[in-house]
Parts: C-alpha cells; structure tokens; sequence
C-alpha cells in the first residue's frame, strides 16, 4: 500500500486543512482531526480517478522541502494518508475465521442493511483509515 505525506494547517477557529507536496492539487479539509486520515485518503482516491499519482517520497524527503519546512515551523504538522485506489473492478476471496464472529459480522451486517462481503469493506477501509 502507498501513503502519502499530507501538510496539515490549523489556525484557530478553522478546520483543518490537509495538502499533499507529493500530488499538487489535491488538498482536503475536516473539522475532527479523527475524520483527517479518512478525508485525506478520501482525496487521494478521488484525484487518482482523474490523473496518475506519482510515487509518494519518503517523509524524509517531504522534510526537506523548503515549503514544507516553512509550513512546519508555522505550527503544520505532517501526517501519512493511505491510498486506496477506486477499483470497481470485484474480486472473490477466501477468508477463514471462528464460526462465532462470522455470526457477529452476518448480525451487524443485516442489522445496517448490508451484505457480508459490503460490511467487511467497511470495516477494512475504516481500519486501514484509522
């Protein structure tokens, strides 16, 4: 899995704003810093639907970055944000589990209306966002 280095800004009585040295254009804002990763991550996925992504550089790299060492020493902050490209195209899988949680995910599953398989990729991408 790739991440990216996102710059994030907060002045006061603001949200946070989130942008990516790595991939000019792309930016994303939330008002929780617990909806930062999946917002970010949110971004990158929807910018990749539109234009290849270069490879993402180390932190290091993004450090150095005199724009970002200014950003940094404004008060900024760095955070990685995973990619996690729009692939509509599906694929079957096998898993394996104890019988016990396959009856906890079928229950929390129907209880929101879903399938099994939809409730699974929520509850990865939440993860992997988180």
């Amino acid at each position: 899995m790739r991440y990216y280095i996102a710059v994030v800004h907060k002045d006061e009585a603001s949200a946070f704003g989130l942008h990516f040295p790595d991939v000019p254009g792309c930016f994303s804002a939330c008002d929780s810093m617990d909806d930062m990763i999946g917002n970010g991550a949110e971004a990158l996925s929807l910018f990749a639907e539109h234009a290849a992504l270069p490879e993402p550089r180390s932190i290091e790299q993004i450090r150095s970055d005199a724009d970002v060492r200014a950003d940094l020493a404004e008060g900024a902050f760095l955070v990685a944000v995973p990619l996690i490209e729009n692939d509509t195209k599906v694929q079957r899988v096998n898993v394996t589990m104890e019988r016990g949680m396959l009856k906890a995910i079928d229950a929390a599953a129907k209880a929101r209306n879903l399938t099994r398989s939809a409730f699974l990729a929520q509850a990865a991408r939440r993860e992997i966002e988180n």
